[in-house]
């Protein structure tokens, strides 16, 4: 039988699982895997992120994790440009490429064939969006987005000042709305691709959720986050991320370190849940549970690197 998957990803809520079944994946099929999570991409973000450490890859080769500074703006288009160059790279060796992570747009944008208009940015125009969000507050910069692009307006929660302004860029600079923009992008697939995601009872995955955010505070996310505090990085894309966000608002005084670690919980859930819904709803997914062994068995129907 000929090889027929070329690309395997692996997605799923946060605290499913990916990480484990990648490895018996590229174990079983000779994979290197390519990071999927746009945060992950972070230097020093580590336990935050729970980004795999060294000891866990037993010896499989990842890409794309830690390679730029937390001060760094990253992009869906860089990612689409930085994987593809690396999916074609591992083939070349005659491996398969396993793209692990929970950030579906990401993932979405290089198995399709996704072209972004998003990539030109006008520091002026951004600039004048920014002070006038600074004059007028979220809630307007929101309802003015509503009035020129309501559809969009609704995907958008008004306290994500950035993708509010990203949306009204869009509008003054292509004259097209973000919803128009999504609507353009390619549903074609560029490659024989596999996606399997990882199904875990819903109160199960809470559980899970509850106890990776304690035992990251134990491993030492307290301390992971101040070195960032310390530094003042500030109203960067990085910091943004779940875990970070919250303790930074314990440091600067706002909430008790209590609070931040619930917060942390809640809005992980929360985020679980919207990573699911968009993988159910933008995504060919073959859902599987924790019968990782069926569909590595499953997955031999699919490739066969030796052709037998």
């Amino acid at each position: 039988m000929e090889k027929q998957i070329d690309v395997v990803a692996i997605v799923g809520p946060t605290a499913s699982g990916k990480t484990a079944l990648s490895i018996k994946m590229a174990k079983a099929f000779e994979g290197e895997i390519i990071n999927g999570d746009s945060m992950q991409v972070y230097k020093g973000l580590d336990i935050g992120t729970a980004k795999i450490r060294e000891e866990e890859m037993e010896g499989i080769p990842h890409y794309l994790l830690s390679f730029k500074e937390p001060t760094e703006s990253f992009s869906v288009a860089e990612y689409q440009r930085l994987v593809r160059e690396k999916i074609e790279e591992i083939q070349s060796r005659r491996k398969l490429p396993i793209i692990v992570g929970g950030t579906g747009l990401y993932i979405q944008a290089v198995l399709y064939d996704f072209q972004f208009t998003e990539e030109k940015v006008d520091e002026e125009a951004r600039k004048k969006y920014y002070e006038e969000l600074a004059l007028v507050g979220p809630k307007a910069m929101h309802e003015k987005l509503a009035a020129l692009d309501p559809e969009t307006a609704k995907t958008i929660h008004p306290n994500n000042t950035r993708r509010v302004i990203r949306a009204l860029e869009l509008i003054e600079l292509h004259g097209v709305s973000k919803q128009s923009e999504e609507l353009n992008r390619g549903n074609v697939p560029l490659y024989n691709h596999l996606i399997i995601g990882m199904n875990i009872d819903r109160e199960e995955l809470y559980r899970r959720i509850n106890k990776r955010v304690d035992l990251m505070m134990e491993q030492g996310l307290l301390e992971e986050v101040k070195r960032l505090w310390e530094k003042n990085i500030r109203d960067v894309q990085s910091i943004k991320a779940i875990g970070y966000k919250e303790l930074y608002d314990y440091f600067d005084g706002h909430i008790s370190l209590e609070e931040a670690v619930e917060q942390i919980k809640q809005n992980s859930r929360r985020y679980a849940k919207r990573q699911l819904t968009y993988f159910r709803n933008k995504m060919d997914v073959q859902w599987i549970g924790n019968d990782w062994e069926n569909i590595i068995k499953m997955s031999k129907f699919f490739y066969n690197k030796e052709g037998k």
